[in-house]
């Protein structure tokens, strides 16, 4: 009775992975790292479609996969194309992702559409992190994590990033949460859905453009070595979920505290006008923040996210040594 019992288990697992396999396309490089056991590191691409203008998008995704494969990690950049998940891009396919006008934002609610249709789409965070689930890649990067957005308690505007990270075992490196959200909400959210956040060199969760935002983390981490082993323990004890790193942007490229939060101010106030709800809010207001602030707010979104890359590829390395 229990090898009859222990035979379907084995057969329904394997249909399963048969099942994921015929939607995921992993490039040859990146399969054979995670086949080896070997550090690899997840990126999103709603960054690169929706997150900054052409050039900069293309040459800062490029600059990022380098700085992974110099800290002895491999990039593995994630996005949906004519409907197959794809597990690692090259570079014609991201100089595709940064000019075309066919992708689809999507998030975990849009991935069966998207998929089933066939489309393109860049993945968000939430998304990112269930394709990287999917590939068996654990550490992800990305710029800054979604939240609950200012007056969510009129709007229950929430990122499906906040719950993905209650449920799916993959730690994300970021520079906090953007500085557009309700910080201290967003905090209040990830500590009932049982979500460690973590600060990297800092007692502080960072303010995605600034360094600090005055809200304290759960814990501290100084290594990239504490960082891994606090990720595997917790996974190793059966506590589903992810984890968030908030490693802040280096001090040089911080912008000041009240020229952002004057720019955020108004971005806010004209997306109300305009009645910009839903998955068009932040890219909404990334943009006009950079515009309101002469660019620089996109210069030090770039150095967040290269400052994020070299972390989280040196968290990846430790990570591996650990499985």
């Amino acid at each position: 009775m229990l090898v009859c019992f222990l035979e379907v288990i084995i057969f329904t697992h394997y249909n399963h992975a048969m099942e994921i396999d015929k939607y995921l396309d992993i490039k040859p490089e990146v399969a054979k790292a995670l086949k080896e056991g070997a550090p690899v590191v997840a990126l999103e691409s709603t960054i690169i479609s929706h997150g900054m203008p052409y050039p900069k998008n293309v040459e800062t995704a490029k600059n990022v996969e380098q700085i992974i494969r110099d800290a002895g990690a491999m990039p593995a950049t994630i996005a949906i194309l004519e409907g197959k998940i794809k597990i690692g891009l090259d570079d014609k396919e991201l100089e595709y992702l940064g000019t075309a006008t066919d992708i689809e934002k999507a998030s975990r609610r849009d991935l069966g559409h998207i998929i089933a249709k066939g489309l393109n789409g860049a993945t968000t965070v939430a998304a990112t992190m269930i394709a990287a689930d999917l590939a068996g890649i654990k550490i992800f990067v990305t710029g800054g994590i979604g939240g609950v957005h200012r007056g969510a308690e009129k709007t229950f505007d929430i990122s499906a990033d906040l719950q993905e990270l209650s449920k799916t075992n993959v730690a994300v490196i970021c520079a906090g949460a953007k500085s557009i959200l309700d910080i201290g909400l967003t905090l209040e959210y990830l500590e009932t859905m049982g979500v460690p956040v973590a600060g990297f060199g800092t007692d502080e969760l960072p303010a995605f453009y600034t360094r600090h935002s005055g809200f304290n983390t759960d814990f501290r981490y100084d290594t990239a070595k504490e960082a891994a082993a606090s990720i595997k323990t917790k996974w190793d004890l059966g506590l589903n979920g992810g984890m968030v790193i908030g490693n802040p942007v280096p001090e040089k490229f911080e912008m000041d505290k009240s020229v952002i939060d004057k720019a955020i101010a108004q971005a806010l106030s004209e997306a109300e006008e305009k009645g910009i709800k839903g998955k068009e809010t932040t890219p909404f207001l990334l943009d006009r923040v950079k515009q309101l602030t002469g660019g620089d707010s996109l210069e030090t979104n770039i150095e967040l996210v290269f400052n994020n890359a070299k972390v989280g590829a040196d968290i990846a390395v430790e990570f591996s040594k650990l499985k």
